[in-house]
């Protein structure tokens, strides 16, 4: 799986930062949660918001702090306990009951009669673990966010914590950062639903792969290019 985008991570937390309010958006809707993107702006920024209700502001705001904290944190492995954090920080103010522990109950989903497992800790560190040894940063990526929102560790903000935990590493390997687009969403929550049943990843990660990965490519900097230049003639004498 090619890389789509090939950005420094310096490059790409500016990406990030720069369209933060749209993926917090964007993010909120896959939720369900009712609020526009002024709204969004206007929470990010710390402005009272009229007709939106305490817990969608706390969503946002919990969404703000789980970005802060994944942009903090890029040279931590995206692991089992990193995962845990992000779901602590998603959950936060008490918005999800034990956030950042798994649960220990089962749960249902809506669309579908399939039920996921109860999560246990060591079998989630091992997939993890093997997930992680994927060579191709945007195929980890796609796929340790699909492994996770299927196995539903937490009693809420799977999406949530799944798509942050993708973006880590896409970002920390400057390969953009996943987002799925308002006129999308429907589509990808049918193909969510369709990967619940059967466990088969192929189809919605190609989706994500054609249709819900942003950034930029940047032309590179004369110096950059110099370097580069430098690098291949070096290589051309050996």
């Amino acid at each position: 799986m090619e890389a789509k985008y090939h950005m420094t991570r310096e490059e790409n937390i500016f990406v990030a930062k720069r369209n933060i309010v749209d993926y917090i958006w964007k993010s909120a809707r896959l939720e369900g949660l009712a609020v526009t993107y002024p709204d969004t702006e206007a929470i990010y920024n710390g402005m009272s918001v009229q007709g939106v209700k305490v817990s969608d502001i706390v969503a946002v705001n919990n969404l703000k702090h789980a970005w802060q904290f994944v942009l903090d944190t890029l040279d931590y492995p995206t692991d089992y306990p990193f995962v845990c954090k992000i779901n602590q920080c998603v959950g936060g103010d008490n918005l999800i009951i034990r956030a950042g522990y798994l649960r220990n109950v089962p749960v249902s989903i809506g669309g579908t009669t399939w039920k996921p497992d109860m999560p246990i800790e060591s079998q989630i560190k091992e997939e993890m673990a093997e997930i992680g040894q994927i060579e191709n940063p945007t195929d980890r990526a796609l796929t340790m966010m699909l492994y996770l929102v299927r196995k539903q560790m937490f009693l809420d903000g799977n999406k949530r914590t799944s798509m942050l935990a993708g973006n880590h590493v896409m970002i920390s390997n400057g390969c953009g950062i996943i987002s799925v687009p308002i006129e999308l969403q429907p589509a990808f929550t049918g193909l969510l639903i369709q990967f619940y049943e059967s466990n088969d990843m192929t189809e919605i990660k190609q989706f994500l792969y054609e249709n819900c990965i942003d950034g930029i490519e940047f032309t590179p900097l004369p110096e950059q290019e110099a370097e580069r230049g430098r690098e291949n003639l070096q290589g051309w004498e050996r």
